[in-house]
């Protein structure tokens, strides 16, 4: 037998197939939620005359170039992906298009153009008091906000003590919540948003009000949130809360993302293009804020008559 006979052919095995890129739809599927070439524009009238119905009637036949319309563009192709259970902070100048980009989030507002996809079920906190009937007691807002959440009236009374006892207000749970507070509205609708088990909750300027124990419970219950691989999305203008709450930042100015990072490195940008001097970095929970006399603001209420 020959040495070439012997020695044996080395195998080559073939090189593996390149993984495939995700389709859109995998992504739509693997992410928590996707904001894909958004716009949304407002039609307005310029002369607000020419939209009144004296207006109307005496020009009635009349050419007249008054009615003029004008749109605004109040988001303007916005892109961008968030994973489960991400924490995304919003900041920017007012008019920049924050609440228009969450209201299309959360199903509000349809965009002008481009899609908005989010898997699971959504809860939304936004500006302070927005669906709740003043008339009603905290009780009847708390069931009825749940089940328009849609929750069952049995999983409401499961979780209705819960509700009362995080926002701190069984002693005036009973009472209209005209007769509330703004720190103690706060309460309650973050407590039932936050107990309706979202998948993403969505919140736009809620935490400005309440004090720092209220921002303390808000961090904690959020977190809790986030260790249970949920999203959260917040809008705000409190830059502290910001810091120390997300993982990610968002910068938006004229409908558009400015910038998208770090909340610290966002942050320090933005402030800098706002002209605001640096600041020393605090706690959410230590930014001052005014404290609200809840249980004199009720007494004053049912001494006054109100109700």
């Amino acid at each position: 037998m020959s040495v070439s006979d012997s020695v044996e052919t080395p195998v080559t095995s073939a090189p593996a197939a390149p993984k495939a890129a995700p389709t859109e739809a995998e992504l739509d599927q693997a992410l928590s939620i996707r904001v894909k070439n958004v716009k949304v524009d407002y039609r307005t009238i310029v002369n607000p005359r020419a939209n009144t119905l004296r207006h109307t009637l005496t020009n009635l036949g009349r050419k007249t170039n008054d009615r003029k319309v004008r749109y605004i563009h109040a988001v303007r192709g916005v892109s961008f992906d968030v994973t489960h259970g991400q924490v995304l902070g919003i900041i920017g100048a007012n008019g920049a298009g924050k609440s228009t980009m969450m209201r299309a989030m959360a199903g509000i507002l349809p965009p002008s153009e481009g899609e908005v996809v989010v898997n699971g079920r959504i809860s939304v906190l936004l500006a302070l008091g927005v669906g709740f009937n003043g008339q009603l007691s905290g009780r009847d807002n708390v069931v009825l906000g749940s089940m328009a959440a849609g929750l069952t009236r049995k999983q409401v009374y499961e979780r209705f003590d819960q509700i009362v006892e995080w926002a701190e207000l069984e002693d005036v749970i009973d009472l209209p919540m005209k007769a509330y507070s703004s720190g103690m509205y706060g309460r309650l609708a973050f407590a039932v948003s936050t107990h309706l088990d979202p998948d993403v909750l969505l919140v736009d300027e809620a935490l400005s009000t309440g004090d720092a124990h209220f921002r303390r419970k808000s961090y904690d219950k959020m977190q809790e949130l986030v260790s249970q691989a949920r999203t959260i999305v917040i809008v705000s203008h409190g830059i502290a809360a910001i810091r120390e709450m997300c993982d990610d930042c968002i910068w938006m100015d004229k409908g558009q993302i400015v910038r998208r990072g770090k909340p610290d490195e966002v942050a320090d940008e933005y402030l800098e293009f706002q002209g605001v001097p640096p600041t020393k970095k605090s706690n959410a929970s230590d930014e001052t804020a005014e404290d609200d006399d809840d249980l004199s603001m009720i007494d004053d209420s049912l001494n006054s008559g109100d109700f």
